[in-house]
């Protein structure tokens, strides 16, 4: 079977044991919530919605309705995340006090996305922190296992990209601008998308979001002269903060820093210290081991990662690993292998929404035991 549109779905008796939802940020409450009265399962692509309300909502339904509901957080099931979580778990570390989190975005990543893309205006998708790093939110929550976020602040600043700061004799579309502008511009289209990409035998992501058609050099070319990604980052409409961070404190006293920055070469290769009563944890995405630190004994440790490549070895394995686990909890009913479930996923949201908040009025919100803010 095949549909136009999700409603037509919604509209007919339920046929199948589970729907998986990839529609834009703001698209993601209505169909989810249709969906999860009607009966299905649900897997739904991050963020769960783009509202503190929204998200509510959904998982109020899910819950009315005995709906299983799971947000593809797909870097917890990563064996980096994993093994950092069962060290911390095993006491290796002692008590967890303090959590250090990067996320380096990258600097065409975020020209691709959040300045040209489609996340580049928060009143038409989301902000940068829910778009982006809700991973990494999630991340330190899961880490800090029982104990909640309680106290939140943030800061952050759009830098760079904006018309202030756009070469004088700079066009429109980096097609047209003076070739002396052009190839002096790290956030060139040209450069991103036909030095690097097509002419680099890279017809993969970003390239292939340019066009409908084959990712060649006529279509990309086509694609930079009418559409999005050809105009200049200092010319577009873009709101979302380009760099930003965090600081979070949990019940117990432990806190943790998140910083998510634009304007890095390395891209999405995160970074995280776990420091703890008796030891501290050190990895670096791409690595091949986490790097573990025993204060008693005072030896270094390297815990080897197992690798996954394929299909889906996306997000270093944690593509494959979410849709088995998805599948299997469907088939088997058993939920438990799903680490991303409802209740889960609306309390590291609910911290993002409380970071924004505290970034807009520039205070400390507290997150209550109800999950309400003051």
């Amino acid at each position: 079977m095949a549909f136009k549109d999700w409603r037509e779905v919604v509209e007919k008796e339920k046929f199948a044991d589970c729907v998986i939802i990839c529609t834009q940020d703001k698209l993601h409450k209505e169909p989810t919530v249709a969906f999860a009265k009607k009966g299905y399962h649900i897997l739904l692509e991050k963020p769960m919605a783009t509202t503190e309300e929204d998200c509510r909502e959904i998982v109020r339904v899910c819950k009315e309705n005995n709906v299983f509901l799971s947000v593809c957080h797909v870097l917890r099931y990563t064996p980096w995340v994993r093994k950092i979580k069962e060290l911390i778990d095993s006491g290796a570390i002692g008590d967890v006090v303090n959590i250090q989190h990067l996320e380096p975005v990258g600097y065409w990543h975020f020209a691709h996305s959040y300045v040209r893309g489609n996340w580049h205006n928060e009143s038409e998708s989301s902000p940068s922190l829910l778009a982006k790093c809700c991973h990494d939110v999630d991340l330190v929550c899961h880490w800090m296992g029982e104990r909640k976020c309680q106290r939140v602040s943030s800061f952050g600043h759009l830098s760079h990209f904006n018309k202030e700061n756009k070469p004088k004799k700079a066009a429109n579309r980096c097609l047209e601008c003076p070739k002396e502008l052009e190839s002096k511009c790290p956030y060139s289209a040209k450069k991103i998308y036909i030095e690097d990409g097509i002419k680099a035998s890279n017809t993969g992501w970003p390239v292939f979001v340019l066009t409908a058609g084959p990712p060649d050099i006529e279509n990309v070319t086509e694609a930079l002269r009418t559409g999005p990604y050809g105009r200049c980052v200092y010319d577009m409409d873009n709101d979302v903060m380009s760099q930003q961070v965090v600081n979070m404190q949990f019940t117990g006293g432990a806190t943790a820093s998140l910083s998510m920055i634009g304007f890095t070469g390395s891209v999405c290769t995160r970074e995280v210290s776990v420091f703890g009563t008796k030891g501290e944890i050190r990895y670096k995405d791409g690595d091949e081991s986490v790097s573990q630190v025993d204060f008693t004994t005072r030896r270094r440790y390297k815990h080897k990662l197992e690798s996954k490549s394929g299909p889906l070895s996306g997000h270093g394995g944690g593509d494959q690993v979410l849709i088995e686990s998805f599948v299997s909890a469907i088939y088997h009913k058993d939920f438990s292998k799903i680490h991303t479930g409802a209740d889960e996923t609306l309390a590291s949201h609910l911290v993002v929404f409380a970071a924004e908040k505290a970034r807009k009025e520039n205070r400390v919100v507290t997150i209550n035991e109800d999950l309400s803010f003051e």
